[in-house]
């Protein structure tokens, strides 16, 4: 490269490296290279190969070299390992997503600690910047800092940001005490069929939020002077509809029934930040919850998410498809109970640990160790309820289990139109599924898994089953354009990389 150009890249990395708050030393250690050679990129005397600048990017969170165009990530799979050890459970990526919009009640500065360092939060974070909300990540840590303007200023919000996530349509429940009007782009995220947002609207409407679809846009009108006059009842038992409900309500000076509402793990994270912010709840963990909210919110506070049941799902599963012995530790047992009942029907064996508590005080974790051995298919279907019933996000895992399991596994995925047709994509390494309709599947097991090269599913948690089949599958897969994945799941390739697997993270060029 001419030297001007190694000037101006080693310029870009510095730049992106002081931004994340990482130090020459953090650098170098992530890319597996010295301090001093660290110095010498950032000062323009060090060549640079192509696979080095991706791995820098990577390691920065920051495309700041493009040949044309930003290619889409890849990863290379060395299956038929066992994998061994230890490995944490990250913090949720639902409950993130949610205390991300909950900032903006808040006139003070907000500190998440331990926060997951995902794309989908990356999405909301650009869109943050966007109308003006100042964030960064604190040295050395995945706390983030969260300060919001005077005024947001919602006319130059990043449209393309926004549309890569279903997040922002719990903007309207912060926003609509603030704004008489204002207008937010349709949400996007995963394709998993149309998902109606009329319960959000059907709820807010009690707040005086009116909203329409214009032009790609919902446009907003709020008349601050609507108050509820009796309970909110939800039409469906939904966390995000829920979520947008508590934020609206937290700000109304007044008393606030919600019935239906969903208890899920990343409602209740909400409700206990919402508490840091002097919201009185009642009934957390409930169907049921009654919010005292206050018309100003203006504190300097901390919190602290708790863990991912579905990461700890993934890893679970990640176990029995390899047929592996590994110690999960922080998983949050209140969320996962039916699952590992489930589990403990199919013939799973595990060891838990005595419980303890999430950095927020109040979630339940133990470390689990998974004890390899034969499963047997369940003499039911399996299908997703509400919380506490089994976790709609986590029932993909389980034709990864049933393909594994002696016998027949009938997976009904009622929620979502189109997902369970995904898990069909795990033919091509080598299981047996049969699509019966849009919602259910069969999977016959156990499965003799083969390496393959596939697409990966634009769903976030077919995604992940397909990648976790490739680990059990002898010879090298390729998994690729795995954006979606990265949405979900913080540093996933490296951390079981940690257990013993072999993936490659790489992008054409």
């Amino acid at each position: 490269m001419p030297q001007t150009y190694l000037t101006r890249i080693g310029s870009l990395i510095r730049d992106a490296r002081r931004h994340k708050g990482m130090t020459q030393s953090d650098l170098a250690e992530l890319l597996g290279t010295s301090q001093g050679a660290v110095t010498r990129i950032e000062q323009g005397k060090q060549n640079l190969s192509l696979d080095m600048l991706a791995k820098i990017g990577d390691a920065l969170d920051s495309e700041f070299v493009s040949l044309g165009h930003s290619g889409p990530q890849h990863l290379r799979i060395v299956g038929g390992q066992k994998l061994t050890g230890s490995i944490d459970v990250k913090t949720s990526k639902n409950a993130a997503v949610a205390l991300l919009c909950a900032a903006l009640l808040n006139r003070g500065r907000t500190t998440l600690r331990n926060l997951a360092r995902i794309e989908e939060v990356n999405r909301i974070l650009e869109v943050l910047a966007s109308i003006g909300v100042r964030t960064r990540w604190l040295p050395d840590s995945s706390d983030l800092e969260i300060v919001p303007p005077a005024r947001l200023d919602l006319a130059d919000i990043d449209v393309a940001a926004a549309r890569r996530t279903r997040t922002v349509i719990m903007f309207l429940g912060p926003l609509l005490h603030e704004h008489a009007s204002f207008q937010l782009p349709y949400a996007g995220g995963c394709d998993l069929g149309t998902r109606t947002v009329e319960p959000h609207l059907s709820a807010l409407r009690s707040f005086g939020l009116e909203v329409t679809a214009t032009h790609g846009f919902y446009e907003a009108r709020s008349d601050r002077s609507v108050n509820p006059e009796r309970a909110i009842v939800l039409t469906e038992r939904g966390d995000t509809v829920t979520e947008n409900v508590l934020m609206a309500a937290a700000r109304h000076a007044g008393t606030t029934v919600i019935r239906n509402a969903s208890p899920n793990y990343m409602v209740q994270d909400l409700c206990f930040f919402l508490e840091k912010l002097g919201v009185r709840i009642e009934g957390i963990g409930t169907t049921t919850l009654t919010v005292h909210g206050v018309s100003e919110i203006d504190m300097d506070v901390e919190y602290s998410p708790s863990e991912d049941p579905i990461e700890a799902m993934s890893l679970i599963a990640a176990a029995v498809v390899t047929d592996s012995a590994i110690t999960i530790r922080r998983v949050p047992i209140e969320f996962i109970e039916i699952e590992l009942a489930t589990l403990d029907g199919m013939g799973m064996k595990y060891d838990l640990t005595p419980e303890y508590r999430s950095a927020n005080g109040k979630t339940r974790l133990v470390d689990l160790t998974t004890i390899p051995g034969p499963l047997r298919a369940p003499t039911d279907k399996i299908h997703p309820m509400p919380f506490p019933g089994l976790n709609i996000d986590n029932l993909p895992f389980f034709a990864l289990v049933g393909a594994v399991a002696e016998g027949s596994t009938m997976i009904h995925d009622w929620v979502y139109e189109n997902r369970a047709i995904y898990l069909t994509e795990l033919t091509k390494v080598g299981a047996k599924v049969q699509l019966l309709d849009p919602h259910r599947v069969i999977v016959e097991g156990p499965t003799r898994w083969r390496a393959a090269e596939v697409v990966c599913p634009p769903a976030l948690r077919p995604g992940v089953v397909v990648l976790l089949a490739m680990l059990a599958a002898p010879g090298t897969s390729v998994l690729r354009n795995v954006y979606v994945i990265n949405r979900g799941y913080e540093d996933l390739a490296e951390r079981l990389n940690a257990l013993g697997a072999t993936i490659e993270v790489f992008r054409d060029i």
